[in-house]
């Protein structure tokens, strides 16, 4: 059984790692499907987080140049105001309820995107609403390591070119992620069991990273927005299975 457990903590690390490198956000709606089939969702949650800043840190220099501040800060400034009250809500909000609410909504966003053909182009509303989408994104980063999925998505509906959008969500990412491990640290979630687990994803999450940093930089603007759109729509179909599964509490 313990065998079988690194097996999937492993996995997990790679795929999560490899999706974070390809499209610089993702590691925890890939790992996180995967790893609550082995571990509880507060443990899980734990690793996501720490996994998520090291692949964020490992393939940050490939998107470095692209970083616009005044761009990206309106989204980290209250999306660190809102890690504190994800965390908070880890203790409180039903897991399975959370995965699947999620998920539909990745599914939905998705499928309309890619089979609808839409050329998104959404210019209203500004640093306030980069704010807003800032703020529920840090909220889901305490609460489950997921700080990627709105961030993403809005970067997508401003119709941003591929390394403006990666930019964004990374910049963004790694900073909630930071602010969310350091969160879990002060809350005494990183356990002796999550101490046994990290030398397995650790080295799973850096080998899938950088994987997929030699990927992302093959692709072409439209082949990179596709690839987003169908990762968002699997790691939904993801959350939603888990969620439906009793092998996920």
């Amino acid at each position: 059984m313990l065998t079988a457990t690194l097996s999937v903590v492993l996995a997990g690390a790679l795929a999560g790692g490899f999706v974070s490198g390809l499209a610089g956000f993702g590691t925890g709606l890939v790992a996180l499907g995967i790893w609550l089939h082995v571990v509880t969702p507060t443990l899980a949650a734990s690793l996501v987080v720490v996994c998520s800043v090291v692949a964020q840190i490992g393939t940050i220099p490939t998107i470095w140049h692209a970083i616009d501040r005044t761009r990206v800060l309106p989204f980290i400034v209250p999306g660190l105001l809102g890690v504190p009250i994800g965390t908070r809500l880890l203790t409180y909000v039903d897991p399975d309820a959370f995965r699947l609410g999620v998920g539909i909504f990745l599914l939905g966003f998705s499928g309309f995107m890619l089979f609808g053909r839409l050329v998104p182009r959404v210019a209203w509303g500004g640093r306030l609403a980069d704010g807003a989408i800032g703020l529920a994104g840090g909220i889901l980063g305490g609460l489950a390591g997921l700080s990627g999925p709105l961030p993403t998505v809005w970067a997508t509906l401003r119709g941003w070119s591929k390394d403006e959008r990666r930019s964004v969500f990374q910049a963004f990412n790694l900073s909630i992620l930071f602010a969310a491990l350091v969160a879990h640290a002060v809350s005494g979630r990183l356990t002796a069991e999550f101490g046994r687990l990290m030398p397995v994803a650790l080295p799973g999450t850096l080998t899938g990273a950088w994987l997929g940093t030699l990927a992302y930089r093959k692709l072409s603007d439209r082949r990179f927005h596709e690839i987003v759109l169908g990762l968002l729509g699997m790691s939904g179909l993801t959350l939603v299975l888990s969620s439906l599964s009793p092998g996920a509490r």
